[in-house]
């Protein structure tokens, strides 16, 4: 497990594979039920988790993600639910784990000081272009009252800008939304590469989040396949990463 924030009373992590063979597609440690994995395997992670976590299975929550910008709230009455079609979450339950699933898309942990609301968001390159971290402060706002002065932030392990080479279209879909395409993007052997942790970062920052209050973990997935599951190199059918938050 990756501890990434450290802020008191708030547990923020991404699940590693642990001792496996790198190529296989869904050896190591996956809790992504959505996956081709073996179910039992799946549901083995899922209990040895909560056991880490010390709660119980209704209380550690992944949506069904489909690279769109929903947010849902958790709250008492729907745990258990399995959240269709969303793609970011927030809550202020305590003693619940909330996160998303990825591998080399980038996870997006939000925790606010001031009111103790949390998020967790899932931004591939089409989550990030339609800015997915914005639409979720702007749920933790709209919910909570959350102040982006008051957020912190951590982005975790996905894809780095040395990995993550794209074609025209995707450079074009940046530039047309209007990100700093200077700050994010750079040609490599006639090819454009981008940098999604400093898109995101930008565009948080640009809502009011101080960029002292944004941690980037730098862990490309892409290269550290062994350690963090990475779609680029195992294929779309593989495991998947856990980055979670919860309120101790």
């Amino acid at each position: 497990m990756l501890h990434l924030q450290k802020e008191q009373g708030i547990l923020a992590f991404s699940t590693e594979r642990g001792f496996v063979d790198a190529d296989a597609p869904y050896d190591g440690f996956n809790i992504t039920w959505y996956t081709d994995d073996d179910a039992q395997h799946v549901a083995d992670c899922r209990r040895d988790l909560c056991q880490m976590l010390e709660i119980d299975d209704q209380h550690l929550v992944l949506p069904r993600q489909v690279h769109d910008t929903k947010v849902a709230e958790v709250t008492a009455e729907n745990l258990g639910d399995r959240f269709e079609g969303i793609d970011a979450l927030i809550t202020t339950l305590p003693r619940t784990c909330i996160g998303v699933s990825t591998a080399d898309c980038v996870p997006i942990l939000i925790y606010d000081v001031h009111t103790r609301a949390i998020a967790a968001a899932h931004a591939g390159w089409r989550g990030t272009v339609a800015r997915i971290g914005r639409k979720t402060i702007q749920a933790m706002q709209q919910r909570y009252g959350s102040e982006p002065e008051n957020l912190k932030v951590a982005i975790g392990p996905s894809i780095g800008p040395d990995a993550f080479e794209v074609g025209d279209e995707v450079y074009e879909a940046f530039e047309q939304a209007d990100f700093d395409m200077q700050r994010i993007a750079f040609k490599r052997n006639g090819k454009w590469h981008i940098d999604l942790w400093q898109a995101n970062a930008l565009d948080l920052q640009l809502m009011g989040i101080p960029e002292k209050n944004i941690e980037i973990a730098g862990v490309c997935t892409y290269q550290y396949y062994d350690q963090f599951f990475s779609a680029r190199r195992l294929g779309i059918k593989s495991g998947r990463i856990y980055t979670g938050i919860m309120i101790k």
